[in-house]
């Protein structure tokens, strides 16, 4: 599957995407995000329910003219080398929804001859979301670090684009940079490649709530 993933092209252009998706004007009708656990003190895990959205508040995201394509990928994913296995197989999940996220992945999207600080830059400021998969290995990578700082000096307010992920690692190990931020435990990875998915979406149907409202 690696192999598989890091050799296919990059995701498609927006003016594609945008095209493909312009042919069907229904909005998609999968869940938002999953909702917050009962505890309410930050640096928690979220709990596994998903919210329904109901048709009248439903948005389209792959709509010409969503706010959406005002970036070229809908998700980071920050990790480090030791997990790539991992993030490939979400990858291969986001990529493959019916909303086709654009997800950008270091080893098969980083530019060939440019410097690792430039490419993690633009990664963080050319992204709607970033995912951060947190396992023992990203806690001892320095670069790993430096892109979770980034990201959160891109928007440091916990307003849904930074998506933390917790793999083999006790809660007090968490990040405190991060400890404003609920994140998802990841013990079965399917259940949490879907609450991924849901929050993506979640934010993006937001972002052109907003967008809409402003123009009005």
């Amino acid at each position: 599957m690696l192999w598989r993933l890091l050799h296919k092209p990059k995701p498609s252009s927006v003016e594609s995407l945008k095209s493909s998706h312009s042919g069907s004007s229904s909005p998609s009708s999968s869940s938002s995000s999953s909702a917050k656990s009962s505890s309410s003190s930050p640096g928690t895990s979220l709990a596994t329910s998903s919210i329904s959205l109901s048709p009248v508040s439903a948005v389209d995201i792959s709509a010409s003219d969503s706010p959406r394509w005002d970036k070229s990928y809908d998700v980071c994913i920050c990790h480090s080398e030791g997990d790539v296995e991992l993030v490939s197989e979400l990858v291969s999940y986001l990529e493959g929804q019916p909303e086709s996220f654009r997800c950008f992945l270091q080893l098969r999207d980083a530019a060939a001859g440019s410097a690792v600080v430039t490419e993690l830059c633009d990664a963080v400021q050319n992204s709607h979301c970033w995912v951060m998969l947190i396992t023992p290995s990203f806690l001892q990578d320095p670069w790993c670090r430096y892109q979770m700082h980034q990201a959160l000096a891109e928007a440091p307010m916990a307003n849904g684009r930074t998506i933390p992920v917790l793999k083999d690692v006790d809660h007090k190990d968490y990040p405190r940079e991060l400890r404003n931020i609920y994140y998802i435990y990841m013990a079965l990875k399917e259940k949490s490649f879907r609450q991924i998915r849901d929050t993506v979406m979640c934010y993006l149907r937001e972002l052109c709530r907003s967008s809409t409202k402003s123009m009005e």
